[in-house]
């Protein structure tokens, strides 16, 4: 049986979300997991493809964001810049998060994981149009029941849906219908 792997990164003390689906259904949600353990976790399921939700590679050194950031920005929804490897390593705790997405790209790729760059806001906006002036949870709960994934919990938080929206992401690339603004995977325009 085919699996896609979907993680919602979060520094060290809050730990990654993570979501395994398959083609019909969600077949795990997990919370508080750690690089190391969402890297065993992958090994262990063998997924066709991974889905991180995080920066895998930082702007060019003296630049303060990534040209598909930008791009995605123009012909997407907003997303925050993603800085030098300098201005990463310097900024404490902001950017811890990305500082745990780029270990843990390494990690998947050191176990022969394939793992793509997504932005489930970007997969949200393409599946349900902009948010507009509907809160973040509103939307995206919307986007998830719209998803047609059978056994989804009654009630999810944001991360874990952006850990469901990255694993469809993933199974949707696998399909061939994403497009790729530079490194970040998003679903194809309708």
């Amino acid at each position: 049986m085919a699996l896609w792997l979907g993680v919602d990164v979060g520094a060290e003390r809050k730990g990654f979300d993570v979501a395994v689906i398959d083609e019909r259904s969600l077949r795990e949600l997990r919370g508080g997991e750690s690089v190391a353990g969402v890297a065993e976790l992958a090994a262990s399921r063998s997924p066709v493809l991974v889905a991180v939700d995080s920066p895998r590679s930082c702007a060019p050194d003296g630049h303060t964001s990534r040209a598909d950031e930008r791009e995605l920005r123009r012909r997407v929804c907003g997303i925050r810049w993603t800085p030098d490897l300098a201005a990463i390593r310097a900024g404490g705790a902001y950017y811890a998060w990305i500082r745990q997405g780029l270990a843990l790209f390494d990690a998947l790729a050191a176990r022969g994981v394939v793992a793509i760059e997504v932005f489930p806001t970007a997969s949200w906006t393409r599946w349900r149009g902009p948010r507009g002036a509907r809160s973040r949870a509103h939307w995206s709960s919307d986007g998830l029941a719209g998803l047609g994934l059978a056994g989804l919990p009654p009630r999810t938080n944001q991360d874990q849906r952006d850990a469901i929206a990255a694993a469809m992401t993933a199974r949707q690339h696998t399909h061939g219908l994403t497009e790729a603004i530079g490194e970040i995977i998003v679903p194809a325009a309708t």
